[in-house]
């Protein structure tokens, strides 16, 4: 789980908008907006796990949270029919329960809690904001602008009546038109709350938007046009002392241990040089790791980022055919190979542009 560079720095903004009531104040109504967050995120996370969803990732943003799913099949339960309603309502459902449990609350132990004066979010009552924050966030969802749940909800509509692409600019487009509405209407009529908001839905636009092309360009790059062709093997019947002579002249961290043709393990640079100090010399079959994947030379590197992602701990990935290893990808590589890749695609296209 991670947050958002931009989530901490509204703190400040809290705490500036706030300064006539107090600092304290001000933090007081940003930890308001945390915790009207973390209970839509916890609602969400909870009907997740009864969807069977495998996240692999959580990016917390003052609007919500982003998820970024392990696997394709969690992607298309997430996207897709009982599980996308049942996604985008956790939300709202949540913040809206509590704010009415909150609002009852307050109203039946008698205290002198106003809820309706305006303005309703405001550092000067806390109480109120606690319950108005919590109502907030889950109005805020149910307008169809992307990434919002309701804007998901209108994407995946489109898709199935328009296709992929076509839904994703029409959402992406009404989602940052709203946004921008939202953000002039809020300084016209002097509400930072709406020009927040304004503001942070277009940044979790632009969030998602990266993450979609970055997955959509990474599922059509094939492993041939990443792996490292030019790669160094050890045999299982070398011995540590010469596998560590191989290591000093190769830059891989990691390497594919083969019998003749046949790949029967993978061993790394500093397990062969930690086997060398604990126990002295030996050979390498009895330090490498007969549990790997291999992939082939036509699969796509969204696949196999994948396996890296849910492979614990998995630095490389053999590439094979007919048996034989030809080439191989590696965490330590990936990143250099698809910004090479990219420079290629862009001379390329140039020329094809003369």
């Amino acid at each position: 789980m991670r947050m958002h560079a931009f989530f901490p720095l509204l703190a400040l903004v809290c705490i500036m908008l706030s300064k006539s009531e107090g600092w304290w104040r001000g933090l007081g109504l940003f930890f308001v907006l945390v915790a009207a967050v973390v209970v839509r995120e916890a609602a969400r996370l909870i009907v997740a796990a009864w969807l069977g969803l495998r996240l692999r990732a959580v990016l917390l943003l003052p609007v919500g949270g982003l998820f970024a799913y392990a696997n394709p099949e969690s992607q298309e339960i997430a996207n897709q029919g009982v599980g996308q309603f049942a996604m985008a309502l956790a939300g709202p459902l949540a913040n809206g329960i509590t704010a009415l449990m909150l609002g009852a609350a307050f109203i039946g132990a008698g205290g002198d809690v106003q809820l309706f004066p305006h303005p309703w979010i405001t550092a000067a009552w806390l109480l109120r904001s606690m319950v108005w924050m919590q109502a907030g966030l889950a109005v805020l969802h149910l307008v169809p602008a992307y990434p919002l749940d309701a804007g998901r909800l209108l994407r995946g509509s489109f898709a199935r009546s328009h296709g992929i692409s076509p839904e994703g600019r029409a959402a992406s487009g009404l989602g940052q038109l709203l946004a921008g509405t939202a953000m002039i209407g809020g300084m016209l009529m002097h509400s930072y709350w709406l020009t927040i908001a304004g503001f942070f839905i277009l940044i979790a636009a632009q969030v998602e938007d990266q993450g979609v092309f970055f997955q959509s360009v990474v599922d059509t790059v094939h492993m041939r046009e990443v792996m490292l062709t030019d790669f160094a093997t050890l045999s299982p019947s070398d011995t540590l002392a010469d596998a560590l002579v191989r290591c000093v002249h190769s830059l891989q961290e990691d390497f594919p241990v083969v019998r003749g043709p046949q790949l029967v393990g993978i061993v790394s640079r500093q397990r062969i040089v930690d086997a060398l100090r604990n126990e002295g010399n030996g050979y390498v079959q009895s330090v490498m790791s007969r549990a790997f994947q291999v992939a082939r030379p036509e699969d796509t590197l969204g696949a196999i980022i994948r396996r890296i992602s849910a492979g614990h701990g998995l630095s490389l990935i053999p590439v094979t055919e007919s048996g034989r290893v030809v080439g191989i990808v590696s965490v330590q590589n990936l990143m250099s190979s698809m910004s090479l890749l990219s420079e290629q695609r862009r001379l390329e296209h140039q020329e094809a542009g003369k």
